[in-house]
């Protein structure tokens, strides 16, 4: 087992369900696995491996930030041999006429984060092709209201008033969340597939936003969208 997840190989699938909050990959297992069996609760990071639709299938909490995800990420690749890696997080909508619980696939990710400085150049994450382009066909068949575009990866969950926040919507951005950028960039360097499908949780232009529990156990259409991504992947 690894420092931070306590799994034996072999416990984990090659295709997993990544959601900040740990309580939501309990949710996953619980509503949309068959026999889920729990292989982590290192740090209170619970993870579960079971089937969908006779797939196995695997999801974990990864924390919140680039450097908790960076952890969880690293261990799965280099340790467990994960192949398929989705982020089911929820994120910030930064146009107007995007609405709560639409969803955004995070086609590259930006970042103020100095993760990518180990470069010496500046390098672009990006999402995988296969995954993006699976990702939205379905939820096109589905008629999900979906977005594709670029994200921002942010340090900081409270950005009101900070100077420079509205620059990123002018080169394109159209939501932010904590994330992406790490987990594209470490899937990469392990020639892993990785995507980030975010539910839409907070908008600068929505004076409400969704509970905890909501975004813990009312985002069904995101995460169904993710499982049947990774099913049809293979």
């Amino acid at each position: 087992m690894s420092t931070h997840i306590g799994a034996a190989k072999g416990d984990i699938a090659e295709s997993i369900l990544l959601p900040g909050d740990p309580l939501r990959a309990k949710y996953i297992a619980e509503k949309f696995f068959d026999n889920p069996i729990q292989f982590n609760n290192v740090r209170g990071m619970l993870g579960y491996t079971g089937t969908y639709k006779g797939k196995r299938v695997s999801t974990m909490g990864t924390g919140m930030g680039i450097p908790s995800i960076s952890i969880y990420v690293t261990e799965l690749l280099k340790e467990y041999g994960c192949k398929n890696l989705v982020r089911v997080g929820t994120c910030g909508g930064l146009l107007p006429e995007i609405g709560l619980k639409d969803i955004i696939l995070a086609q590259g990710a930006c970042t103020d984060n100095a993760f990518l400085n180990i470069f010496p150049g500046h390098y672009a994450p990006i999402a995988n092709f296969d995954l993006l382009r699976t990702a939205h066909d379905l939820a096109c068949q589905r008629n999900i209201k979906t977005y594709v575009g670029l994200v921002k990866s942010s340090d900081m969950f409270y950005y009101e008033n900070v100077p420079g926040s509205e620059y990123w919507t002018q080169y394109g951005v159209i939501g932010v969340e904590m994330e992406a950028a790490a987990l594209y960039t470490i899937a990469a360097k392990y020639k892993a597939r990785a995507l980030a499908i975010c539910s839409v949780s907070d908008s600068a232009f929505i004076d409400h936003e969704l509970t905890a529990l909501e975004r813990e156990r009312n985002l069904d259409n995101m995460l169904t969208l993710a499982l049947d991504t990774v099913l049809a992947i293979d």
